[in-house]
């Protein structure tokens, strides 16, 4: 998994954003990135903090643990995740992030 890279304490994760879909999920790889859609808008930073309350129920994380460290305001995102290792949230992401799904 290209995009997901581990840290010290937890892991950064490479995403591309597809914002106001029908449904918040992991929609498979594109590029060097998981992708990513949510239904919030790309105004005001509601996608942000859409992505910051998905990858805190789907890892288990509380939302405090997950930062969006560049790409604010674009498609292409880097957070970082602490306080879960990198062996786990790959498990956690499993097919949804191997490529064979969209």
């Amino acid at each position: 998994m290209p995009f997901l890279q581990e840290q010290d304490n937890g892991f950064t994760l490479a995403i591309q954003v597809q914002p106001k879909a029908s449904k918040a999920r992991l929609a498979g790889i594109l590029g060097h990135a998981l992708k990513v859609c949510v239904t919030a808008p790309p105004v005001d930073g509601k996608a942000n903090t859409a992505i910051i309350a998905f990858f805190a129920k789907l890892f288990h994380v509380p939302k405090s643990a997950i930062t969006v460290i560049s790409g604010h305001q674009g498609r292409r995102k880097r957070l970082a995740v602490i306080g879960l290792a990198a062996a786990r949230a790959r498990e956690i992401i499993g097919p949804a992030g191997d490529g064979r799904h969209a």
